[in-house]
């Protein structure tokens, strides 16, 4: 059975989802779809780990939902600092 990271078109360029990979987590955060969105939340439902991770990409990286990714952390019990301002892009 495939999951919806093995099949999210985030991952393009990606023989297979590796979510040790920040670029790959990033990716996925950034342009995953829906369903992978999902996928992910329940892994870091239980992975303390993995929410740290994402919490350090929203802190380091410009995400388009990183304000939707603080609010998942924070509903999972994790600490969120809504004071740090989300890094900015600087291709605009």
């Amino acid at each position: 059975m495939t999951t919806a990271l093995d099949r999210s078109q985030a991952l393009w360029n990606r023989s297979r989802p590796d979510l040790r990979s920040d670029e790959q987590l990033a990716q996925l955060l950034d342009r995953g779809e829906l369903a992978t969105w999902r996928e992910l939340y329940a892994l870091a439902k239980s992975d303390p780990k993995l929410r740290r991770r994402i919490g350090r990409l929203l802190n380091t990286v410009p995400l388009p939902f990183a304000g939707f990714w603080r609010a998942v952390l924070a509903s999972l019990g994790e600490s969120v600092d809504w004071s740090q301002p989300l890094p900015e892009s600087k291709d605009l």
